[in-house]
């Protein structure tokens, strides 16, 4: 046996289909794609959700819900993320000085999630019960 011999396995390969290649190929003269009418063109595509002039589904379904003002001067932070806060002290600004919080942010508030490494001083800064106990256990403290 040689290498020009090697062959696939019969009806293990299927071959490409080549559209608009002669009749013969199944897929002629239109390629498949019938005739006249907008998709039958190069380029000719409907918009996703378009549903040939009739409202569509997504402006016929009423809105709901809003946007909550509150959440864009607000931000939680995992009690595991305080330990990449340079100092013992934690404040509002020092968050932000370690890309911890947004810029736009006044409120915090401390999660439990994670270990408290180092003990810490968060000053003006919300923390959950579990994670005030956490935080306290290390030997860190609170103050308003």
């Amino acid at each position: 046996m040689k290498l020009n011999d090697l062959s696939p396995a019969p009806g293990s390969r299927r071959e490409k289909h080549r559209p608009g290649r002669g009749i013969g190929s199944g897929l002629g003269k239109t390629g498949g794609r019938g005739h006249k009418g907008q998709t039958s063109r190069s380029g000719g595509t409907i918009a996703p959700g378009f549903e040939g002039g009739q409202q569509p589904l997504h402006r016929r379904l009423p809105k709901f819900g809003f946007v909550s003002l509150k959440a864009m001067d607000r931000a939680e932070v995992r009690t595991s993320e305080l330990a990449k806060v340079e100092g013992d002290v934690v404040t509002v600004q020092s968050l932000k000085d370690a890309n911890l919080i947004n810029q736009n942010v006044r409120r915090v508030k401390v999660m439990l999630s994670g270990e408290v490494t180092r003990a810490v001083t968060l000053k003006g800064i919300a923390a959950t019960k579990g994670a005030r106990a956490a935080i306290e256990a290390a030997g860190g403290k609170f103050e308003d």
